[in-house]
């Protein structure tokens, strides 16, 4: 395989090419690195590669022209791509999309970053090292060199070693040992020192799963699992989850109606039903139906209470689990005052909406919702109790918003149709809060 490596600095590259495996297999053959200074095809006495950026602000830019001039020089470009942090993750599975090409032409950026007209007109592809930002495209560019070449044919000593390592089953590998037989006290498994072959690849797979399980959780949502895997995970020991610290608040007042005006709404069994089963699922603290009617409250409560301590809950143990999880309360303030009771700190209070703005009172023009992202609230998760509150209606009304600590991002805020029911968008919403959190 051939790169072209467009760089500034190529000194940059003169250590890593010259060292360890890719230095064998610059070598032998096997990979090909061709460097290429973008400053040689600039004009002028000073060779200028960047100027100031249209629109102002700090930095400079990297001009299209010489950039365009030494990707026409190169005979055989093949894939063209760009390292910047905007890019498509450098994923393992690209590098072996990457590494079946004959030829790869990275660009390294500099400075603010290369023309965009550059960049559509040559089309580059955009890939990232990760989210962080770097002084220029030279590491990250080693980065998918390394990945990607390694991944060739006679670059490794044994090519079963580019399928047997992190990422390649969409998991973290399993921990390795060699000699001495006992180190510091502490002895290599004796699976390993059996001569089982099947009984060592047994091992290795729970030992990947208990890795990504206690590591990169989210790894899991993505992997080839079994039903033997996910039966192993499922036996494992888990850490108290961020779920235990969040409490879902189903609000039936202040509420909107259709046309917009505060309202109340009745209590329904399907929301409690499902409400609780979501929050046991999600191993969380409690769900709250907020209701001012004392007749919904005593209602709400009969229905706990049958699926609980009464005649459905010894029929059905499972929903007695789920059910138990419900409590009701009078008002949102009832609901808050219950959660800092029960965690003993005052919850951050989280509000959710599938509009884009409301009206702060009669009379005064719209305003538009300041969002946060999923993870702003993870974070508070980690930290303390939070009250997800969502409306029954048509959304929560103004009294809510404006009280609350943050609003959550619309579930489909960018589709022309968002009128999912209340428990689907729960389900929906934990499951984003939560989903790749032990």
């Amino acid at each position: 395989m051939r790169f072209t490596i467009l760089t500034l600095f190529p000194e940059f590259f003169s250590g890593p090419l010259a060292c360890a495996q890719l230095a064998k297999a610059v070598e032998s053959g096997v990979v090909k690195v061709d460097l290429v200074n973008p400053r040689d095809f600039a004009e002028g006495r000073h060779r200028p590669v960047d100027d100031r950026p249209y629109g102002g602000g700090p930095g400079m830019v990297m001009m299209p022209g010489p950039l365009a001039a030494a990707l026409q020089g190169i005979p055989q470009p093949g894939r063209k791509l760009v390292l910047a942090p905007s890019g498509a993750p450098l994923t393992q599975e690209l590098a072996r999309e990457l590494a079946l090409e004959p030829a790869l032409t990275i660009v390294c950026g500099r400075y603010e970053g290369i023309d965009e007209r550059l960049i559509e007109d040559q089309g580059l592809e955009s890939v990232s090292v990760g989210d962080f930002v770097l002084n220029g495209g030279e590491a990250a560019a080693l980065c998918l060199v390394e990945a990607v070449g390694r991944l060739v044919p006679g670059f490794m000593g044994k090519e079963e070693s580019g399928d047997e390592e992190s990422f390649s089953g969409g998991l973290l590998e399993h921990p390795h040992y060699t000699r001495p037989e006992v180190y510091e006290k502490r002895e290599v498994p004796e699976v390993l020192r059996g001569g089982s072959h099947a009984k060592v690849a047994l091992w290795r797979r729970e030992e990947s799963l208990r890795r990504t399980l206690l590591r990169r959780p989210e790894l899991l949502q993505t992997a080839e699992l079994s039903g033997t895997d996910i039966d192993f995970l499922r036996a494992q020991k888990r850490p108290a989850g961020l779920g235990r610290g969040l409490t879902i608040c189903l609000l039936h007042h202040p509420v909107l109606d259709k046309s917009g005006k505060p309202s109340t709404v009745s209590l329904t069994n399907l929301d409690i039903h499902d409400m609780c089963r979501v929050s046991r699922t999600y191993d969380l603290a409690g769900v709250c139906f907020v209701t001012p009617l004392t007749d919904q409250r005593e209602l709400g409560q009969r229905l706990l209470d049958h699926w609980t301590t009464g005649a459905g809950g010894r029929a059905n143990p499972d929903r007695a689990n789920a059910l138990s999880l419900g409590r009701m309360a009078e008002s949102l303030d009832e609901a808050i005052a219950q959660v800092t009771e029960s965690a003993g700190a005052a919850p951050k209070v989280v509000a959710t909406s599938a509009r884009t703005s409301y009206r702060p009172a009669r009379g005064r023009k719209e305003k538009a919702i300041a969002f946060s992202p999923s993870a702003h609230v993870r974070r508070w998760l980690a930290e303390g109790p939070v009250l997800l509150v969502l409306g029954t209606g048509h959304g929560l009304a103004p009294e809510v918003l404006t009280r609350a600590d943050a609003v959550l991002q619309p579930l489909r805020g960018f589709a022309l149709y968002n009128h999912l029911p209340v428990r689907s968008a729960a389900a929906i919403l934990v499951d984003r809060l939560l989903g790749d959190s032990w």
